[in-house]
């Protein structure tokens, strides 16, 4: 009895610290009593508005990219195995399915904050061009600090995605929008590569690795020639045990190696659709899948829809 009981108090503890993943930005901006975006898929948000002790979980897990610029601020965060302290202030990134903590949260966030939905762009180039901006990766352990020239430019854009998002929408605002963000995604290129110019970024964690791992297995085509990466795989090119692994993954992300290369799949699939003339079934084999119907009943059970009408509402904004 006495270990049944002990089962049940460590599955609720794990339960607890297990982080949230926010699906929609809707749901993000609801649980920090934050009014309801304009758009579904973009919002700008003045961080005066929000109490970091508003935050319901301790960790979460965002569903889009969150790009913030702090003015500066005694809370400290942490964001996969890394600290982003705001006491200077500057600009940081945050890319989908990546875990962030708030570890000391004294006074509030002053600054403004852009949410960003993957599925705004995947028509439109910054779709693809977004992965390569480096400082989306969890390798980037501190924030982006501008002069003051660059810290106009910066909010000069901000403004400007705001402005659109209060006028009417019409067939131009999601591309209008996209254009925008890839300017201030530009831009910050530029002002990393001058603070880092002198220095190197060493040591990439684990996701940071992992990420790169599943990305050469896709982009060099062993995919196709292989089938899916497993598990086993995937911790062989990271010199750990499988199970080891997973379980570091979890404890950081709250996701295992299956799940990381899931998303992976999942992510590339949508870029593919919305942005190829590949058919379902030759998508399904460019990603390693033997039959189609398992790439299809992976996809609507991870995006919520099938393969066929997610590529019919990219067809149709046109």
């Amino acid at each position: 009895m006495y270990l049944i009981i002990l089962m049940h108090i460590i599955y609720f503890m794990k339960a607890d610290t297990k982080p949230y993943l926010y699906d929609s930005i809707s749901e993000y901006q609801r649980d920090l009593d934050l009014p309801k975006p304009l758009h579904p898929l973009v919002s700008v948000v003045n961080l005066n508005d929000i109490n970091a002790r508003d935050h319901k979980y301790k960790s979460i897990v965002l569903n889009f990219y969150k790009i913030s610029f702090i003015t500066g601020s005694k809370s400290k965060i942490k964001y996969g195995q890394n600290y982003f302290d705001f006491e200077e202030g500057g600009l940081f990134f945050i890319s989908p399915n990546q875990i962030i903590s708030v570890v000391h949260n004294s006074d509030k966030l002053s600054g403004i904050s852009i949410y960003l939905h993957p599925d705004l762009i995947r028509h439109h180039s910054l779709g693809k061009k977004i992965r390569n901006y480096g400082f989306f990766s969890y390798s980037i352990s501190e924030a982006l600090h501008l002069s003051e020239k660059e810290k106009e430019v910066i909010l000069g854009l901000f403004k400007q995605i705001e402005a659109e998002l209060h006028s009417a929408i019409d067939t131009f605002s999601q591309d209008l929008l996209a254009s925008y963000v890839e300017l201030l995604l530009d831009y910050s290129d530029r002002y990393y590569t001058r603070q880092f110019i002198t220095r190197k970024t060493e040591n990439h964690d684990l996701v940071s690795r992992l990420e790169n791992v599943l990305a050469d297995y896709f982009d060099g085509g062993k995919a196709m020639a292989s089938g899916l990466p497993t598990v086993q795989y995937v911790s062989g090119k990271l010199n750990f045990s499988a199970d080891y692994l997973s379980d570091m993954l979890r404890t950081y992300t709250g996701q295992n190696t299956q799940q990381h290369i899931h998303n992976k799949l999942i992510e590339i699939a949508k870029e593919l659709l919305s942005t190829s003339d590949l058919t379902i079934a030759q998508v399904a084999y460019q990603l390693g899948f033997e039959h189609p119907q398992s790439f299809n009943k992976l996809f609507k059970q991870k995006a919520n829809t099938s393969p066929t009408v997610y590529r019919q509402s990219f067809t149709s904004i046109s």
